[in-house]
């Protein structure tokens, strides 16, 4: 990466729904889970955004159904097509012309995580650090996660930006102390609104200075 700006900053992005189109077809996967294992949680499938896959197995009943539902996922994830947002790969070529510290912090784990890297064998190098699911404690929307991600990349949390677009992700950046930069693809744009600093529908409407110019909102 290049020189740093004047002050430093970092990014922390998440993954399926801000870089990655790939939160629809979690939708059909998880609306057919809760289809044929009923948990009784209306909208089940949106209500789990952002949660790590053992907090989301937690409420399906037992064993059996579990170790099914890891099974059929496995399946599905191998088999996906991950696509990048238009403009996302654009944006992240902005960050490292600009010297800014980026790190991936989602709630997927190391085996979703490889499924991305073969299909996108440079994704490693892309940022500073990855932060899967299953190396934290607490997931979304508790913010352990982004505090690890700020700490990986050397950045205080106060001074790192968070790019979410579940609702537990957002949450999660919050609680960080982090700013928070919401992205309209899994929520409606006034829902981000409410839990974001800076609102936009795509992560291609972000530029770095924007970002830059960001300021806490929410309290």
């Amino acid at each position: 990466m290049s020189e740093n700006t004047e002050k430093p900053c970092g990014v922390l992005f998440d993954l399926d729904g801000v870089l990655l189109d790939s939160e629809g077809q979690y939708t059909i996967f998880w609306a057919a889970m809760e289809e044929e294992y009923k948990t009784g949680i209306p909208d089940f499938a949106r209500y789990i955004k952002g949660m790590h896959l053992a907090r989301i197995l937690g409420y399906f009943e037992s064993d059996e159904v579990r170790q099914d539902i890891v099974d059929k996922l496995t399946d599905f994830e191998r088999n996906m097509k991950y696509e990048f947002f238009p403009g996302a790969l654009d944006f992240i070529q902005q960050l490292q012309d600009a010297g800014i510290p980026m790190a991936i912090v989602t709630s997927s784990d190391r085996k979703k995580m490889q499924s991305i890297y073969s299909q996108y064998p440079e994704f490693p190098t892309m940022f500073d650090q990855i932060i899967t699911g299953d190396m934290v404690k607490h997931a979304k929307p508790d913010p352990d996660c982004y505090l690890m991600g700020a700490q990986m990349i050397g950045i205080d949390i106060n001074d790192c930006i968070v790019i979410e677009d579940s609702r537990n992700g957002l949450l999660a950046g919050q609680a960080s102390g982090a700013r928070v930069i919401g992205i309209a693809t899994t929520l409606s744009h006034e829902q981000v609104s409410a839990l974001s600093d800076l609102t936009v529908d795509t992560i291609g409407q972000l530029s770095v200075e924007m970002m830059l110019n960001t300021q806490r909102t929410v309290k």
